[in-house]
């Protein structure tokens, strides 16, 4: 009985896998249609074509046709399981989500363990052996499996990246030495990694030691946090108390004044009874006498007359029963009154006391940043020696000190705005955006606020725009729903706003506007005072000019807004 022929016999030189599409050139040896094209692809340049197994050249590119024996063996040794792919012995695993795959894998790839710079391609263990039995691969350079290896090829030239510009500070290849970079300062790759592997020890113990910073400063912010977090339901749990104790109070005050109330009627309402059932008594005696005078008067009996005249015509002694009178001016509506003044009080005192609260509570901040750059000496003796605040800033070197980071809350956006680089650029689209419905979205206007609120110090920032639009700042209380002024910037209580357009200025609050002049300027900027209650916009161009500065007290934390026309970009000053 013959012995079963070998896959191996079937096995592209190139690839190493059983053959896919074989082709046999003009020496005898077969190859994979894409294995030996790739192959004298990369030769087209030179015009001379060699047999990767023989090494017999031809001086014309052989033309390609498929062998159909071929394809029948390989196909007939795929169905009996012969591939050797499935031979578990190899050891490989199949490539992950996160593993680079083989490139020379047919089906289902396996791991690869190197990539050749060379060849641009990152092979299985088994694909590999070329690489190490060939003489062909041996001058190859392999590294661990890299992916991404057309970043290793120059876009321009298609050659290896082994150089590096010093002068463009880029990777290139020996071609671009003699083109784009001629004359410029060139080393190797490894000597420019050289040096810039010193810096980057440099940067990893700064790196070190700013985690380190950051990791004590995260654990004091958690401390506070805890400590934040204590004191405020400490808070809750004791005004609570205080609130139950006062509506006892006023449960109290309500059954005392109901008390007294019921009182007084029952009162009036007895003696008022005793006086209606003596009335009444007269009144039916009254009326009997009235009926023997009328009959007395009409009999013609002369003695029967004479004899009851004295005792019917005796007057009636008016002394007995009292005069009622009604007193007009009596009813219950100066208690009703007196309670309409205690209700009208207490409401006045909540107001003016939860103002007080509001302002003590957000005059301080709960927590303050400060610019790292700073010398920690002089920030000491800045929040220890010197108690008043520093003075307002006048040039825009001053307000930059206040500059603060913003990014646009997504939460918030209308939906034909489209947020980009990193939530600080927003463009209207006529294309509606795929946001989720929720509370917090303006859902008529094209608005959307910043996620930082700003409470309790300074701070400063500024945009560029293009089209009408509006800027200012609002309260998170602000309406989201609807077609209302109470939605609009600046066309509520709650809102401040300046109007920009190509013809001017205009600034708004509580829908009332004031014209503003100034230069037109691309570029705006914002201050905030949040504790001092002062909120101005300045034109930015060569100088700053003043546009409108509001003055007022702010009861609550305030969120940057905007109403976009067609372009607001927050600009970066740090």
């Amino acid at each position: 009985m013959a012995e079963p022929v070998s896959p191996d016999y079937f096995r592209c030189p190139l690839c190493v896998s059983l053959l896919r599409d074989p082709v046999a050139i003009p020496c005898g040896h077969s190859f994979c249609m894409d294995c030996i094209s790739g192959y004298w692809n990369d030769a087209d340049y030179t015009g001379i074509y060699i047999c990767p197994q023989c090494k017999i050249t031809f001086t014309q590119r052989p033309v390609l046709r498929p062998n159909t024996t071929l394809t029948m063996v390989a196909e007939k040794i795929k169905k009996s399981s012969l591939n050797l792919h499935q031979n578990s012995s190899a050891g490989n695993s199949y490539a992950g989500p996160a593993d680079v795959p083989c490139d020379f894998c047919s089906g289902k790839k396996l791991k690869a363990i190197k990539s050749c710079l060379n060849c641009l391609a990152s092979y299985c263990e088994k694909h590999l052996k070329p690489h190490y039995e060939s003489a062909t691969f041996k001058r190859h350079k392999l590294v661990d499996e890299l992916g991404n290896l057309d970043r290793k090829i120059c876009p321009q030239h298609q050659k290896s990246l082994e150089l590096f510009c010093r002068t463009d500070q880029m990777c290139i290849c020996a071609i671009c030495t003699v083109s784009e970079h001629r004359g410029h300062d060139i080393v190797s790759a490894e000597a420019e990694r050289g040096e810039k592997q010193k810096l980057l020890g440099i940067s990893q113990a700064e790196i070190r030691q700013k985690c380190q910073e950051r990791v004590k400063e995260l654990e004091e912010l958690k401390t506070a946090v805890d400590s934040l977090k204590s004191s405020a339901h400490r808070a809750m749990v004791e005004s609570q108390k205080m609130f139950e104790e006062m509506i006892r109070s006023i449960e109290r005050m309500r059954s005392e004044v109901t008390k007294l109330i019921d009182i007084n009627e029952k009162a009036a309402f007895n003696q008022a009874e005793a006086l209606i059932e003596r009335l009444e008594q007269e009144i039916d005696e009254l009326k009997k006498k009235e009926t023997g005078l009328k009959q007395l008067y009409s009999t013609e009996d002369h003695i029967h007359f004479l004899q009851n005249f004295n005792y019917l015509c005796t007057p009636t002694d008016d002394g007995i029963m009292p005069r009622v009178t009604v007193n007009p001016d009596f009813s219950f509506g100066a208690a009703r009154k007196a309670v309409a003044e205690i209700k009208e009080r207490l409401e006045e005192f909540g107001r003016e006391e939860l103002l007080k609260i509001s302002k003590s509570v957000n005059e301080i901040p709960v927590y303050t940043t400060e610019n790292r750059t700073l010398d920690r000496k002089s920030r000491v003796k800045d929040t220890t020696v010197d108690s008043a605040p520093p003075p307002e800033p006048r040039s825009r070197a001053d307000f930059i000190k206040y500059f603060c980071q913003l990014r646009f809350d997504p939460n918030t956006a209308y939906k034909e705005l489209h947020l980009s680089d990193g939530n600080r650029k927003v463009i209207r689209t006529r294309d509606l955006q795929s946001y989720a419905d929720n509370s917090e979205r303006f859902d008529s206007f094209a608005q959307v606020l910043c996620r930082e609120a700003l409470s309790g110090g300074r701070y400063y920032w500024e945009i560029e725009w293009s089209g009408e639009f509006s800027i200012g700042v609002a309260f998170k209380s602000i309406s989201r729903k609807g077609k209302g002024s109470l939605c609009l910037l600046g066309y509520n209580d709650k809102s401040w706003s300046l109007l920009c357009s190509d013809s001017g200025y205009s600034a708004w609050h509580n829908r009332m506007d004031k014209a503003v002049s100034g230069p037109h300027s691309p570029k705006i900027g914002v201050y905030l005072d949040h504790s001092a209650g002062i909120l101005a916009f300045y034109s930015i161009g060569n100088t700053m000019t003043l546009l409108h500065r509001f003055e007022t007290t702010f009861v609550e934390p305030l969120y940057p807004g905007f109403g976009v026309g067609t372009s607001v970009k927050i600009c970066q000053l740090k």
